[in-house]
């Protein structure tokens, strides 16, 4: 991925700015969708700006950041089309795109430090879909986004 979408909450966003450089530093171009500060906000938010730039084409993947990176990737998952993973360790992150073909990436920055974050948005940005036997599976949590009973 040469193209992210980044967003954070005010919890997030001084380990945001440590992963923004770390990613200009790989060339990877972020889009920073916020916060831009540390005063308080709500996370939906910022998750809502990171899947829509994700889904409409503006970015290939997208970076979130909240305390703990559930509630980020909780309300991003709410778009169709949005595959986000919550990892706290680079092996399910590696995993999470040569499985699941995950769009986003977020994680808790009360969890994890700023060089361990390094590594698992370095394993997740270096890792590719497999297909395959995984395609199927993707295709039908797509399919889940359809059912309305």
């Amino acid at each position: 991925m040469k193209k992210i979408a980044f967003g954070c909450d005010h919890v997030g966003f001084i380990l945001k700015e440590e992963i923004l450089a770390h990613l200009r530093n790989r060339g990877v171009e972020a889009i920073d969708k916020g916060t831009w500060s540390t005063e308080r906000t709500d996370y939906p938010h910022f998750a809502r700006s990171v899947a829509q730039a994700v889904i409409g084409g503006e970015a290939e993947g997208g970076l979130l950041i909240c305390g703990t990176g559930v509630g980020i990737s909780i309300a991003a998952n709410k778009f169709p089309g949005i595959r986000a993973v919550v990892c706290s360790e680079p092996y399910s992150a590696r995993l999470s795109r040569q499985h699941n073909n995950t769009n986003v990436l977020a994680f808790g920055s009360r969890v994890v430090g700023g060089e361990l974050a390094k590594m698992i948005v370095d394993a997740w940005l270096d890792a590719e879909f497999e297909g395959g036997r995984h395609q199927m599976r993707v295709e039908a949590i797509a399919a889940l986004e359809q059912q309305i009973d």
